[in-house]
């Protein structure tokens, strides 16, 4: 395991946090490597119920470690295996995305470039105000990666995604909550604090219909059809009728009491 990644299990909650306060977080590939590793793991582990993701020492993520690319660091390597390598390492998104459980990003300081990426992978992005959150890429000559782009339309819409990636502004935390580009803005210090009480009613709710719920709204951004996102609600639904956590929570509505839901 990579020492730029800090693992902390409190509860259900997973709190990974990029840690190389010296670059701002700035990725290396073992970092990214362990990242993978650990998302994957706390995909199909029933303990972790949502995964906080955030930064050390007052930075979320810098994104490519810009000074390694001016050394031309992987300039022996062809096209086709520096594409590799990267799409490999993009696969950290994707399970942000995609693994059924909530993900939650805690922004303090820079989230720029591929960092950015990361935190628009998550469900939901919680920033201190002071947050300084750009795409960057444009302004070192990139076009973007780690599903920046994909994630950025789907949340602000195609035409401010694209004045935020070709002109690259530099907004606060209190700036992109009001264009919905993070779900809330908080003072500074406050992000990970926040993302956790954020976090403890999704812990303490139902992990598959969560986890299904998630499936549905990730078909219905993705272009799914309506007939295919009903095809797979009524699939979900169905499937979740049967579970002990529907009949704890019909018998907890019935005894005016909270459901303990244990993900069976």
């Amino acid at each position: 395991m990579s020492d730029n990644l800090l693992i902390d299990r409190q509860g259900g909650v997973l709190v990974l946090t990029m840690n190389r306060p010296e670059r701002k977080n700035a990725f290396t590939r073992p970092m990214l490597h362990a990242m993978a590793d650990v998302l994957t793991e706390a995909a199909d582990d029933p303990e972790v119920r949502v995964v906080v993701l955030t930064g050390a020492d007052g930075a979320f993520c810098a994104g490519g470690d810009v000074k390694a690319m001016s050394e031309g660091a992987h300039q022996d390597k062809s096209f086709y295996q520096q594409r590799k390598d990267l799409r490999t390492v993009m696969e950290v998104s994707r399970l942000l995305h995609e693994m059924p459980k909530p993900t939650i990003a805690a922004i303090e300081g820079a989230a720029a470039g591929a960092g950015l990426s990361l935190a628009l992978a998550c469900d939901f992005r919680v920033a201190s105000d002071t947050a300084k959150i750009t795409t960057a890429f444009a302004k070192v000559g990139l076009s973007g990666d780690f599903g920046g782009t994909y994630f950025l339309t789907q949340i602000v819409g195609t035409s401010k995604a694209k004045e935020l990636y070709f002109f690259s502004p530099i907004i606060s935390g209190k700036e992109a909550a009001q264009i919905g580009l993070v779900n809330r803005s908080v003072d500074p210090g406050r992000a990970l604090d926040e993302a956790k009480d954020f976090a403890a009613p999704l812990a303490a709710g139902a992990p598959l219909a969560l986890g299904r719920m998630k499936a549905n709204l990730n078909l219905a951004a993705g272009g799914g059809s309506l007939a295919q996102v009903m095809d797979l609600e009524a699939d979900n639904h169905t499937n979740s009728t049967a579970t002990a956590d529907h009949k704890e929570a019909a018998n907890a509505f019935v005894e005016k009491r909270k459901p303990v839901f244990t993900g069976t």
